[in-house]
């Protein structure tokens, strides 16, 4: 909880202070994306990036307005500043977390063995990702869900059921596009909903050649991998002939057939990732996998507790290192300059549009209670016990409203301040707006009209309008109004061009 307005005036230092400085150690992540943004981002940065870093730097700082509560015991104020709400943001969004962790905990069963399926994509579509984050995770959790649900239909012969989670990054932060799926290794037999003999119930079971001694099964790996990446390619070769893939950059020269030839045979030859994750132990139950999914959720791909050492101009932070899939256990120190590891961080934004979390098969919003319904059904015939589910702890903090100044918990509220829109905090000549933002603002603005009227326009009208607005006031002059593109100049009687609207 920010407390102290000297932290909220950083973001709105004067010109003379905003060299960063040394910062004592290990500094928070809102801290360092708040340091870091000016020095990470420039007018070529996209918008949205701009808009989330802006926002995080105002989070819970006193431009926000909030709650001031007066302490009973020692008659000290304690602050508490509104936060920025975006999902992107280390220090909101707790509400968003306890929720779906609330939601996908009531749909797991007692007893019932659930499997992570982590499907991934090759390094040269994730690239290719960061210009097409909606149509990528699309490719990406479509393909999954329907390789791995048409396996399970067709090896089992139960009604599956899933969650996803995107993910994009790996431990150093790099573009790494994935998706976990939670899926129940058991359901209701699919016979049962054709009406056919032999309902009930059905358990995964290996094939008599499967050379897995743990006793746990869930599809074919092998089938599952080749499935996948048939399904992702065919869904990339219809995304390019719609014309909703954007080529550029290192993937210009795909725009021409032959070279788009040769990077889709390229794919094919390549062993896509599709790891089908066990429960560790007989003992393992399902919520530690959603509290791990629930972790990620909103955010960003790192927290504090991974960030060892971090000041203005460096951080430090721990990654997993290795040979295998997905990193082993050893850790190592990454070490980045502050707005390298900001960039790194804004990789992972994401548009507003895409959605993190999907639920399919049983677990789809119209088919949930229904489906949860029948497998509590058919596992009371079997004599299992359904009457409790396992409850899962969201790691989130929900601190009780201590005073700062005496650790007390008797607080009255002794003021109230309403947030202001975003408008008003972002905007360009506003006191509240990030001095780096505010600057984007204006160079933005004064290269539209340089392309309009000629560099050095911007300045010069900014000029004119201070002029005027000294000397209205001193004595009436006849209003002159240059036309704009997109209003149609209009003569009065004075024959002065005036805009009916503006």
């Amino acid at each position: 909880m920010v407390t102290g307005e000297a932290t909220a005036d950083v973001s709105a230092a004067p010109r003379e202070q905003r060299d960063l400085g040394d910062q004592q150690p290990k500094l928070s992540l809102a801290e360092i994306l708040r340091l870091g943004a000016a020095g990470a981002v420039d007018d070529s940065t996209c918008p949205q990036v701009q808009s989330v870093l802006a926002k995080i730097s105002l989070c819970r700082t006193h431009v926000m307005g909030g709650r001031k509560f007066q302490c009973r015991d020692c008659d000290e104020v304690t602050s508490l500043y509104n936060s920025c709400g975006d999902r992107h943001c280390p220090t909101c969004s707790g509400g968003k977390r306890v929720d779906f962790n609330d939601k996908a905990t009531k749909l797991i069963l007692p007893g019932v063995n659930y499997y992570q399926v982590v499907f991934t994509l090759p390094s040269e579509l994730s690239e290719l990702a960061l210009a097409n984050r909606e149509e990528m995770a699309d490719l990406l959790v479509g393909s999954a869900w329907k390789s791995l649900s048409t396996q399970l239909k067709a090896e089992q012969d139960y009604d599956p059921a899933a969650i996803s989670v995107l993910h994009t990054w790996n431990q150093k932060l790099e573009a790494h596009w994935h998706v976990h799926l939670l899926v129940p290794g058991e359901g209701p037999r699919l016979n049962h909903r054709k009406g056919l003999s032999g309902a009930g119930w059905k358990q995964a079971t290996a094939p008599p050649d499967a050379k897995n001694s743990d006793g746990f099964h869930l599809v074919r790996a092998a089938a599952l991998r080749e499935t996948y990446r048939t399904r992702a390619i065919a869904k990339l070769r219809r995304l390019r002939r719609a014309g909703k893939l954007k080529l550029g950059g290192k993937f210009e020269h795909l725009q021409e057939d032959e070279h788009w030839d040769a990077f889709i045979e390229k794919l094919e030859s390549k062993n896509w990732v599709a790891f089908i994750q066990p429960p560790p132990a007989a003992t393992s139950s399902a919520t530690q996998v959603v509290n791990y999914l629930t972790r990620y959720l909103t955010g960003g791909p790192i927290s504090d507790h991974r960030i060892t050492s971090a000041n203005g101009r460096e951080v430090t932070f721990l990654a997993r290192e290795g040979v295998k899939a997905g990193g082993d256990r050893r850790q190592v120190p990454i070490t980045l300059k502050t707005s390298d590891f900001v960039r790194r961080w804004c990789l992972h934004i994401q548009p507003d549009q895409l959605t993190k979390t999907r639920y399919f098969g049983g677990w789809s919003n119209n088919r949930q209670a229904t489906y949860s319904a029948r497998c509590q059904e058919l596992l009371e015939s079997l004599g299992r016990d359904v009457s409790t589910v396992d409850e899962a702890t969201c790691e989130e903090e929900h601190p009780d409203l201590l005073c700062e100044h005496c650790g007390s918990d008797r607080l009255e509220l002794v003021a109230q301040t309403a947030k202001p829109s975003w408008k008003e905090l972002m905007w360009r000549e506003s006191d509240s707006c990030p001095w780096w933002y505010a600057d984007l603002q204006r160079e933005s603005h004064r290269k539209f009209w340089a392309e309009s009227y000629g560099e050095g326009f911007y300045d010069w009208y900014r000029e004119t309008q201070v002029e005027s607005a000294k000397g209205i006031l001193a004595e009436p002059t006849r209003r002159i109004q240059l036309p704009l593109p997109g209003f149609s100049p209009v003569r009065d009687h004075h024959e002065s061009y005036l805009i009916d609207s503006f």
